[in-house]
This record gives structure tokens, C-alpha cells and sequence, in this order.
């Protein structure tokens, strides 16, 4: 049986969100990040390409290109809601999907075409998500998953494209290489430096020539220039850490960074008790105002209390933060998950102590999670999470960071 696999993307999504809050919006050009003047942007308009604006640029740069631009900080969790409003639709249309990030979809259509039309069946799911949501969406459709996202990006903005079987290779052939999905820039700069420019010269290079000169990587692009590699759909993403960041505009504000810390270490912990996880590693991580980067970890016992990870995440930062330079950015990441339940200390917890963690979980899950917090960490901002970090989805990139 022949595989049919539906790649759909939707458009300039963060954009189109606000476009959906303010019709104003609407054929106007539009960036969506950080307002500062460190801040990058996450997502741009249509309209602000013409001016050589692009996602992951420097806000002050883009603005500098397209002066007329509304610009938006943005709102993670109102893209989240929308995202989770296309989500349910593919969910009831599609028995077999992928969701790979907050924007983009994998469907397994295989075998549809003996009842309705693999291609039918796409075009009115995509119409159906259009008029449903108001969002616009594109799709591509071929045999695997490289090849279909490949002419997704082909068919935008807001259009479709179908890859028959059989005729991958042909169509990834005139391609510039840099829009096969894993060419980075590095690779990309490699692959100039040899002369390769378009996927074909790739399809007329022997396997083995790419493994010499990429290693294992150069396989799997050999592998997609000549759409072969058929990578399966991931249903579920096991999370194997969770983390936090927080930029700041340069301090050393030790007040502010200990709180913001607390607010972290508070949060992440909330997560791990609501998803039934434990963690035994503890890592931060901290910018200097110079971007020179540093992180340390710490092994510890399983544990998923407040009263553990806080004073480990505070002790940590303390032997990390040395120079006492501005700091940019301090982080939090806790890795190692297991699934379980937090494991009664008998020499130290309380039963008050225990009782309490249920209280405040329970009244989170149900007004949300700024709801109730320590007295510590009342000074940190935009902590929460605005989701389930173990329901399987990918994690919600932040609407003032690049995606």
C-alpha cells in the first residue's frame, strides 16, 4: 500500500493569530516578538518580506527595513488556545497525526484512497480548520513526511500541493539545497563550498560520497535529496526535561534574579507534580551581558518538592554567578524525568507540609497556575507555563522568542 503522508503548516501563524483579534490587521505589515531593543522576531507578515525582514532577525533591525510595521509582543497563551482549536479538529478528522510544534502537523492518510481520496480528504480538512478557525493553512501531500513538508513550504502562503508517487525525486531536483529540512547554515556553507547548489547535484553524488564528507548526517540528506527517508510519525513526545528561561535587559539585581529563580524552580516543580514526574538533575544556565554562557548542574535524589528544588536551584546559581558582571539571561532545566510521586521524607516532611502541596496544586489546576505562589517569588513576571508540559505535545515556544 502506497503512503500517504499530509504535512500542514499554518501560515505566519503568530500573525495570523493577532489578525484574527484585530481585523485592522489584515494586509498590513506586522512583527510579532520582543519589543525591546534586544528583542528578535518570532514572526513577520507577508508584507514585511518585500523589505528583507525575516523570522529570528533583530527586532531593531526589522523595524529599521519596515518602519510602518505594527509590532506585537504577542501572547503565548492565546496561541496556545488557537493552536489547541486547530489541534482538536485534525484530532476528530484524522486517526493517526503528529503534532510537531505549536504550528505544524503530520497526518497519516495511508489507505484513504480506497474509500474517499487521500487529496479530497486534505482539501476539505483544510478548509474546514480556514473556516472554523479563521487561521490560514497550507498543506503538502506525498509519500513521506520530508518530501511533503518540502512542498508545503512550495505552496505557501495559504495553498496546497500534492507530490504523486513516484515523483519526489523529480520534484526536490531544482531545489535550492538549503530547503531540504536538517541543512542548516553550517551544512549549507559546506555544501556551496563544494559546488552544491541544488538537490539534483545531490541525487548524482554517491551515498558513500556524502557519508565521507558529512558523516552519518551526510546519509540522511543523500537519503531526502533522493526522497527516500521516511521517518514515522511521532504520536506522542515523551518529554525528557522541562526548563525555563527569563532575558533580562542587563542586571545584576540580586533581589530580582533570586526571586526570579524561585519563580522558576516553583513553577517547574507545579509541572513535574502535575505530570506525575520526578527529576534527579537540576541545571542552570546564565548569560553575561557579553553573551559568554555558562551552566552547572547537580545530581540529587528524585523529587518533585518545592522545598528541595528551590534552595538547590538558589545554591547552584550562587556558585555559578562568580563574576558579578550583568547578567542577560538565568535559566532553569530539570532532566532525568521518571514517572512517580514524591517520596515522604520521614525524618523531615510533615504531614501539614504534604497537605499543603496538595492544597495549592489543587487550586492551581483550577484558577491557574499564578493563582497561588510563594511570597518569594511575587516579584517574577510571565513565570507560567500556560500548559500541561507531559500532555505529549510539543513544547509552546514563548511569543517573544524566535521559533
Amino acid at each position: 500500500m502506497e503512503s500517504n503522508i499530509l504535512h500542514l503548516d499554518l501560515d505566519t501563524f503568530f500573525v495570523s493569530c493577532e489578525r484574527r483579534l484585530d481585523s485592522k490587521l489584515l494586509k498590513r505589515p506586522v512583527l510579532v516578538g520582543g519589543t525591546g531593543n534586544r528583542g528578535v522576531v518570532s514572526a513577520c507578515s507577508y508584507e514585511t518580506r518585500k523589505f528583507g525582514v525575516r523570522s529570528g532577525m533583530a527586532m531593531k533591525l526589522a523595524k529599521q527595513l519596515c518602519p510602518e510595521a505594527y509590532v506585537i509582543r504577542g501572547n503565548a497563551s492565546t496561541y496556545t488556545k488557537f493552536s489547541q482549536e486547530v489541534t482538536d479538529i485534525i484530532k476528530e478528522q484524522v486517526p493517526l497525526f503528529e503534532k510537531a510544534s505549536v504550528d505544524e502537523f503530520y497526518a497519516d492518510l495511508s489507505g484513504m484512497d480506497k474509500f474517499f481520496g487521500c487529496y479530497k480528504y486534505a482539501t476539505e480538512l483544510r478548509h474546514r480548520i480556514m473556516k472554523e478557525t479563521g487561521l490560514p493553512i497550507s498543506f503538502g501531500l506525498s509519500s513521506n513526511k520530508i518530501t511533503s513538508k518540502v512542498a508545503t513550504n512550495e505552496a505557501k502562503p495559504n495553498n496546497q500541493m500534492k507530490i504523486e508517487f513516484g515523483l519526489e525525486k523529480s520534484f526536490l531536483a531544482p531545489l535550492s539545497v538549503h530547503k531540504i529540512p536538517s541543512i542548516g547554515e553550517k551544512t549549507f556553507q559546506s555544501l556551496k563550498n563544494m559546488g552544491v547548489f541544488k538537490v539534483k547535484t545531490i541525487q548524482d553524488m554517491p551515498e558513500e560520497m556524502m557519508i565521507s564528507a558529512f558523516g552519518k548526517n551526510g546519509q540522511v540528506i543523500w537519503r531526502r535529496a533522493n526522497g527516500m527517508d521516511r521517518p514515522p510519525l511521532i504520536q506522542y513526545h515523551e518529554r525528557k526535561s522541562i526548563s525555563t528561561e527569563r532575558t533580562f535587559w542587563n542586571t545584576t539585581d540580586m533581589v530580582k534574579l533570586r526571586t526570579t529563580l524561585t519563580a522558576m524552580a516553583e513553577n517547574l516543580g507545579f509541572a513535574l507534580r502535575n505530570g506525575d514526574k520526578l527529576t534527579s538533575c537540576i541545571s542552570i544556565k546564565i548569560r553575561y551581558a557579553d553573551f559568554n554562557t555558562y551552566t552547572k548542574q547537580v545530581k540529587i535524589p528524585y523529587t518533585s518538592a518545592d522545598h528541595i528544588l528551590i534552595p538547590k536551584v538558589l545554591e547552584l546559581f550562587e556558585q555559578l554567578y562568580q563574576r558579578r558582571l550583568l547578567l542577560r539571561l538565568v535559566g532553569v532545566r530539570m532532566s532525568d524525568l521518571v514517572s512517580g510521586n514524591y517520596q515522604i521524607n520521614l525524618f523531615d516532611d510533615t504531614e501539614e507540609m504534604l497537605n499543603l502541596y496538595g492544597a495549592m496544586d489543587h487550586i492551581r489546576r483550577r484558577f491557574g497556575e499564578k493563582t497561588v505562589m510563594r511570597a518569594s517569588s511575587m516579584g517574577a513576571k510571565s513565570i507560567g507555563r500556560f500548559y500541561n508540559a507531559f500532555n505529549g505535545e510539543p513544547p509552546m515556544v514563548l511569543a517573544h522568542r524566535t521559533q
